[in-house]
């Protein structure tokens, strides 16, 4: 059985939650970080230098941090390759496209999630959030021609690429924040609410990351 620390609300967490839900492996999870504490642990700390979640540790003792690398390695020792296609050609497409939305979607959107939703409105920087905001909307937008081509970001199945990417959708969508039209978008994002491990490990209530007045 795998076990996973971390809190169910960090974005890194539930991208390893649902690699975990879609390959349908048993699994615990320990809340660690943000309300939970736990960082300085022993027991954690003994796991990572950097005292960061995700953490995951397989049932032979190996542990890994690093919410890439634990998803990458989950896809690849799951022996249908659910989620890493076996053809190699696929596979280097569906990697590349992953690391491409970990670089040009996740960086500007988490910034832009801290600076509007985990700050206070008195104390937002309006000029960071404006340009967060534009670097967010141009990744969607290179997106959107994809995904009009094609169900999936790597081509015609799902992959780890929509697990780096499609993580951040529930976020982009619930905050009160202008989204542009994106219909290719839009139609993916939905697709990906009807699947039960996106609900399940994704969908998850982050009212208690905002900060009180």
């Amino acid at each position: 059985m795998l076990t996973v620390w971390g809190r169910a609300t960090s974005s890194n967490v539930q991208k390893v939650m649902w690699a975990v839900g879609e390959l349908g492996l048993p699994h615990r999870r320990h809340d660690v970080g943000g309300v939970h504490g736990g960082l300085d642990a022993p027991d954690f700390a003994a796991r990572t230098p950097h005292r960061l979640v995700p953490v995951v540790e397989w049932p032979d003792g190996t542990v890994m941090w690093e919410s890439n690398a634990i998803v990458r390695r989950l896809a690849l020792l799951d022996p249908d390759r659910r989620l890493w296609p076996a053809d190699a050609a696929a596979g280097a497409a569906a990697d590349m496209w992953a690391e491409w939305a970990h670089h040009a979607l996740q960086r500007p959107l988490i910034a832009l999630f801290w600076a509007f939703v985990r700050t206070r409105p008195a104390e937002r920087d309006a000029a960071l959030i404006a340009a967060l905001h534009r670097e967010t909307v141009a990744a969607l937008r290179a997106a959107e021609p994809i995904l009009a081509a094609r169900p999936f970001l790597a081509g015609d199945r799902f992959t780890i690429a929509d697990i780096n990417f499609g993580h951040l959708l529930f976020r982009y969508h619930t905050m009160a924040i202008e989204r542009p039209p994106l219909p290719a978008l839009a139609q993916y994002y939905e697709g990906l609410t009807r699947r039960p491990a996106y609900r399940a490990h994704v969908m998850v209530d982050y009212s208690s990351l905002v900060p009180t007045p």
